[in-house]
């Protein structure tokens, strides 16, 4: 059965029996278990293998949600042949047994013994493969003109495969460099008084966005709270970001209102950035001694107040007007105390959008929901607590937008 199964090989239709015979005596049978793989893409390949015995799967990522079937062998097919001509190859893809399945195996070394005995055997070879690349579609080169630009097509290939490698790793690096600097302007440690604690979180998409929040002492019993949002993703985003957090530090030494601050930050945006970019953000300054909360917005989403009764309402907001798009520029400003037991809680649309597996957005009301219903007493646990709400309800589908809270809690 063995010498009627290396006849039917194509390179092997032409040999002697008595070399058939030799050639069945010294081939190494291969034994798989169902499923069991026989090498996978990349690894080297020394060995041709013919199917003596069940079936075996030519395939793609095996074992991952990618997984693609390109074949399966069945008894009296081969595979490898390339092997056998090509030291220091590599197997284009992966092989696994469909099934328990016997082959045989034939190495490089044997190959090559086999041609001393019988050099014709090499022009046989020639034509097979190219019977074989002809149908596959990958190239037929019948005379050297076209095994050239065949070559040359696989060189291109070759070329363009790499140049999508190398867009592919410059992407992730540049994923890598937007999420450093979003984290670099994040504060270590949030401020806490006497009377009042605050919380903050991130939650970064995959394409990491243009968040960023800040809370820091200003003198004078006044902290400052700050949260924004960039219209953009990647690092031109998050350099954006840094120098709009910059600029609005540096406004706050100057004694202005938050309004004001936000101004002069929108007239340096307008005037002296070549950046086509913009940002929507609230600013606010909070007296600690008296528990005024004065704030304005620049087309941010509007705060949410946990009062001490467990009622949850929407300040009141005016239209508003992002920084960085027009020189003039309309902000909505408020001022309000905030009493003993109450919650300020401040986020970026992120949050809203977010969304489940159905599609379905985590909308505004879920937002007053699980602030109504917060078992948390400070700040920051309350945030956590909103994130891992907002994370259990996602459920594992692809987050296109960053997530930022800000919450400042009177105690």
């Amino acid at each position: 059965m063995t010498v009627n199964l290396l006849a039917q090989i194509p390179f092997f239709a032409d040999l002697p029996l008595a070399e058939l015979d030799r050639l069945a005596s010294e081939l190494e049978v291969v034994n798989l278990r169902s499923g069991e793989i026989l090498f996978n893409e990349g690894d080297p390949g020394e060995h041709l293998y013919i199917v003596v015995n069940g079936a075996l799967e030519i395939l793609m990522a095996p074992g991952t949600s990618n997984e693609l079937i390109l074949n399966i062998l069945q008894p009296g097919e081969y595979l490898g042949e390339m092997s056998l001509i090509q030291p220091g190859g590599h197997r284009t893809a992966s092989a696994r047994a469909r099934g328990d399945a016997v082959l045989l195996s034939m190495s490089r070394t044997q190959f090559k013994d086999l041609l001393k005995r019988h050099p014709y055997l090499a022009n046989a070879m020639v034509r097979v493969l190219s019977q074989r690349l002809d149908n596959t579609n990958i190239a037929t080169f019948r005379d050297l003109t076209e095994k050239n630009r065949q070559l040359q097509k696989a060189y291109d290939e070759l070329k363009a495969a790499q140049e999508q490698l190398i867009e592919k790793e410059r992407m992730e690096k540049e994923l890598q460099v937007a999420a450093s600097i979003q984290m670099s302007i994040l504060p270590d440690v949030l401020p806490s008084t006497e009377r009042f604690d605050f919380g903050g979180r991130i939650l970064p998409a995959r394409q990491v966005g243009g968040d960023f929040y800040d809370v820091f002492e200003l003198g004078d019993d006044k902290i400052g709270v700050l949260i924004g949002d960039v219209a953009d993703k990647g690092v031109p985003s998050a350099i954006f970001m840094a120098r709009v957090h910059a600029l609005i530090i540096a406004e706050t030494d100057k004694n202005l209102t938050p309004g004001d601050v936000l101004r002069m930050v929108n007239s340096h945006i307008t005037r002296f950035e070549k950046s086509t970019q913009f940002v929507t953000a609230l600013f606010g300054i909070l007296d600690v001694g008296t528990g005024e909360f004065r704030y304005a917005r620049a087309g941010h989403e509007p705060p949410l107040l946990l009062d001490p009764n467990g009622e949850v309402h929407r300040l009141p907001y005016q239209p508003g007007m992002a920084l960085g798009l027009w020189e003039k520029i309309v902000l909505d400003e408020h001022s309000l105390t905030l009493p003993s037991g109450s919650c300020l809680l401040m986020f970026t649309d992120g949050m809203t959008d977010c969304r489940n597996p159905k599609g379905e957005p985590f909308g505004l009301e879920r937002i007053k929901h699980t602030l109504a219903h917060l078992k948390e007493n400070t700040a920051q646990k309350g945030c956590d607590q909103l994130l891992e709400t907002l994370i259990n309800y996602q459920g594992g589908a692809k987050q296109d937008d960053d997530v930022t809270l800000v919450a400042i809690h009177a105690k």
